[in-house]
């Protein structure tokens, strides 16, 4: 807070959270606006009682939007599978992995391609819902081709426009504008979440337990906040040191530096990868209406996270083994395209740098790859707990609630990062104000002494 009000001191920055603010109060506002021709409610009905929990998440990260389906109801959710869909295909296709490495040319026909791939993915996410919502008949008996188009066309137009909007606030807004969107989103749920613990734990109750009650779910939030900012903040810090050289007649190099490894390398990636994976065959079987009462249905009720830690039924809580191996396997596989041991090594030995007590070349690339398992192992242990917190009270209290985990991870990240961005913005600005002053001094002791000299 100290840093934002330190930032507001200025002219620029003021404009820029000005536009920000503006910026996302369309993004709201879009997201109260039903669709032409289409029942809100009979829609937002139908998704609550064919797909339970398992929308949740999607309804969290569009800030209620999927749930009453209006124009903004996909939101930011194209853009970010897109994005990860394109950093995926980064590592398997070279043409794509060169484009990444060709500075500020190749992010702009990166940045290109991912627009096209939103767009894309907007369209089969429509058409999809539209064709469900009318075979089902949720879309009402008067219902058209008309309608239909409408409903595409709208849901297709409201994701760009996010997306558009997004970009708009990265170029003239603070901070990374589909990560601000998204961090609104999540908090604007929140409120409704606490309302919802309150009238079932406290509302009615005795002041005792009421007490007991709000103590319990206060520090419940405050211990996963808290420990999600010390997973997202944890480094390893690997000491290099760059041997010295002789470049004419000076000495250069010998400066040691260090290599900052995240605890939490995969972010919230591999959370997202399984739960996208176990809810997917609930999505189908909920939207085909199938049902069954033997072997597959027990599986997919093993899926289903509400039924997590659930007393009646304990062996359903197998779905919750398979979740927590997805995401320590995503951690891993995620991890493994994004950080290359081997690259690192050899443009460490290419620049004469050396890990102390590590031979350059493949014993470094080994030592690399050792610690970062390790690491990788306690940062996906850290998400497992973050995640499963959410389930455990879900299934044991019926505390259910939209933002768990997942979100609380986002919104830490995000603040984290704005943060940071907003910290360098001052110092750019502190060090120009410096070098204006010096260069005013330098001016008016050159011109005093031409007038000397005249």
């Amino acid at each position: 807070m100290s840093t934002l009000l330190k930032a507001l001191k200025t002219k620029d920055f003021r404009k820029k959270f000005l536009f920000t603010v503006f910026a996302v109060a369309i993004v709201r506002l879009g997201c109260l606006l039903p669709i032409p021709g289409i029942d809100s409610a009979q829609v937002s009905a139908f998704l609550q009682s064919s797909l339970g929990d398992s929308f949740s998440l999607l309804n969290s990260f569009t800030g209620g939007s999927f749930l009453s389906m209006s124009v903004f109801a996909l939101n930011v959710t194209p853009y970010i599978t897109a994005s990860i869909i394109m950093q995926l295909l980064t590592i398997a296709i070279p043409a794509l992995e060169e484009m990444q490495r060709d500075g500020e040319d190749g992010r702009k026909r990166m940045n290109k391609i991912t627009r096209y791939v939103t767009v894309l993915l907007a369209f089969i996410e429509s058409a999809s819902m539209a064709y469900a919502f009318a075979k089902q008949g949720t879309l009402g008996s008067n219902y058209n081709a008309l309608n239909i188009v409408t409903m595409i066309a709208a849901l297709i137009c409201g994701a760009v426009l996010v997306m558009w909007i997004g970009e708009r606030i990265t170029e003239n807004g603070i901070g990374n504008g589909i990560s601000i969107i998204l961090l609104v989103n999540i908090i604007s749920r929140m409120p409704n979440d606490f309302y919802t613990l309150y009238e079932q734990f406290m509302k009615g109750k005795q002041i005792g337990p009421a007490l007991i009650a709000g103590c319990i779910i206060v520090g419940v939030v405050l211990f996963t906040t808290v420990f999600v900012i010390i997973l997202s903040d944890a480094e390893r810090h690997i000491p290099v040191q760059y041997s010295k050289k002789i470049q004419g007649r000076k000495q250069v190099g010998g400066q040691s530096t260090h290599i900052p490894l995240k605890v939490n390398t995969a972010g919230v990636i591999p959370i997202i990868f399984a739960s996208s994976i176990l809810q997917f065959p609930l999505i189908i079987q909920n939207l085909a209406n199938y049902q069954s009462n033997g072997i597959p249905g027990k599986i997919l009720a093993a899926l289903s996270s509400s039924q997590w830690f659930n007393m009646e039924h304990p062996l359903r809580s197998v779905g919750l083994l398979v979740y927590i191996a997805l995401v320590i396997i995503f951690a891993y596989f995620y991890t493994a395209i994004t950080f290359n041991p081997i690259e690192v090594a050899n443009n460490m030995k290419k620049q004469g740098g050396f890990i102390p007590g590590i031979r350059p070349g493949k014993p470094t690339t080994e030592y690399l790859s050792k610690l970062l398992n390790h690491i990788i192992f306690i940062g996906a242990a850290g998400l497992v707990i973050v995640a499963v917190i959410p389930y455990f009270f879900n299934g044991i209290f019926s505390a259910n609630v939209s933002f768990g985990g997942t979100s609380l991870i986002i919104v830490v990240g995000v603040i984290l990062e704005t943060k940071k961005q907003i910290e360098s913005q001052i110092l750019v600005r502190k060090y120009s104000g410096f070098l204006n002053d010096e260069c005013k001094t330098l001016s008016c002791m050159i011109t005093l002494q031409l007038f000397v000299v005249l």
